[in-house]
């Protein structure tokens, strides 16, 4: 067998010289297209996922603090005239929001008799899922702190 014959035949064989089966030509950049699509949905649902549930846990933590420092909005007068301390309830809407607002974040503070709830919002914007449509990844969590006098025991 002669070098050329030899190297036309191995072409055919491959399936470089004949193309008599054109009905599957393109299918692997198709396929390779629908690959990327899903390759990019999962790594936006990894690093996005991701961005989302570190929102959510520091939305917790400034939940928590925010509830405590409006907590810690004591009046004056009770703590001077009186053998119980009670909140100053526009305080503690003042003291919650400013720490909040040093943190950048949004949310509702709730004062009823000794409680402090606070929801907080931590804004996120999505990297990648906003290609699929999901563009904010905020994070929301609520917290309470009671005003608490004296030493307790398991018992608030």
């Amino acid at each position: 067998m002669t070098g050329t014959r030899f190297v036309a035949r191995a072409l055919t064989r491959c399936g470089r010289g004949d193309h008599s089966d054109d009905g599957e030509r393109g299918s692997v950049a198709l396929f390779m297209a629908l690959f990327t699509v899903a390759l990019l949905a999962m790594a936006g649902l990894v690093i996005d996922g991701g961005a989302a549930l570190a929102a959510r846990g520091h939305a917790h933590d400034l939940a928590d603090q925010a509830a405590r420092a409006g907590a810690d909005a004591l009046s004056p007068d009770s703590l001077r005239e009186s053998s119980t301390i009670a909140l100053d309830p526009v305080a503690a809407q003042a003291a919650a929001h400013r720490y909040l607002a040093a943190a950048q974040a949004t949310g509702t503070v709730v004062v009823r008799g000794q409680v402090v709830t606070v929801t907080a919002h931590v804004p996120r914007r999505a990297v990648l899922l906003s290609a699929f449509g999901l563009h904010d990844l905020t994070g929301t969590a609520t917290s309470s702190a009671t005003v608490l006098q004296g030493t307790t025991q398991g018992e608030p």
